[in-house]
């Protein structure tokens, strides 16, 4: 009978292989993950690097949405407050228009009406963590501010017409701001300009062109409102992207999870598997170096 004089180097191949399946299943049980390097496999470890870049722009967008949102809230809160400080204005024009009252209720009149320009100059500088919300990209100064030596009085802005956007993770872009000058002072539609018209008109003590101006205001009011329809819809459409965003996450993370997410129970019988091949082996290399292989035949 022939005898392959290499049977025992032969079977040195088989213990090695033995020994890297151990340790890649002992490394990925100890891991729970099924790839843990490129070379295991390249197909799913691209698909994992794409995976975690969408979960991580989902994540961030999620985050950022969750701050914007807050700007957009207190934006629109503030224009909230402005309206109902413009109808008390055109409330009161009203009555001082209506040519019944005397002097000093018309300079009454312009007084309560200079209260109400003063909240509404507030409102309009208005900030949000340490940044004004109407100052287009000048965020850090104060957008408006009042001259009271002229009359009627005037008011200078020194922000910019800059409008600030995000965009969604689908590619969605939403507006963050609305610029002071397009809200408070676009000509044709000043609510600082026609409530300073207003407070001069009746600072005389007669209606003046007090028609006029509560005319102007109540346009001023109309497009203040329309603008504030912009803010509005930011809102609902941040809340819906940074809801779409945080689904997409959760629903890739468990897609990545799968990919990568070792099979536990399947591992630990493989290994079993393995370390008992591995022993056969060591047991028969053993016997056959323990005494000659014509000995066995």
């Amino acid at each position: 009978m022939r005898v392959d004089p290499f049977f025992v180097m032969n079977l040195s191949g088989p213990l090695d292989q033995t020994q890297v399946n151990q340790q890649q299943l002992t490394e990925e049980l100890s891991s729970g993950l099924r790839v843990t390097s490129i070379a295991q496999d390249p197909v799913a470890s691209a698909q994992n690097v794409q995976l975690l870049n969408q979960i991580q722009k989902d994540d961030s967008f999620t985050q950022t949405s969750s701050l914007t949102n807050g700007l957009l809230q207190v934006t629109d809160s503030a224009l909230g407050s402005v309206v109902k400080q413009l109808n008390q204005a055109i409330g009161l024009a009203t009555q001082g228009n209506n040519g019944v009252l005397n002097a000093s209720d018309l300079k009454a009149i312009s007084n309560q009406i200079a209260g109400l320009r003063d909240e509404v100059l507030t409102l309009a500088n208005t900030s949000y963590q340490g940044q004004y919300v109407f100052g287009g990209s000048q965020t850090g100064t104060t957008p408006f501010t009042l001259n009271n030596a002229t009359t009627p009085a005037t008011v200078t802005y020194a922000g910019d017409s800059a409008v600030n956007s995000l965009v969604s993770p689908n590619g969605q872009t939403i507006q963050l701001n609305l610029p002071g000058n397009q809200v408070f002072t676009s000509p044709g539609a000043s609510v600082l300009d026609a409530l300073n018209n207003l407070v001069a008109d009746y600072a005389t003590g007669t209606a003046g062109g007090g028609v006029a101006d509560t005319a102007s205001l109540n346009t001023a009011l109309n497009f203040l409102s329309q603008q504030r329809v912009t803010i509005d819809n930011s809102i609902t459409r941040l809340n819906a992207a940074s809801s779409s965003a945080s689904a997409e996450s959760t629903q890739l993370t468990a897609v990545q999870t799968n990919l990568m997410q070792a099979d536990l129970p399947a591992i630990s019988t493989q290994l079993a598997l393995t370390q008992s091949q591995q022993t056969a082996l060591i047991s028969v290399i053993s016997s056959l170096g323990a005494r000659s292989l014509f000995d066995k035949l």
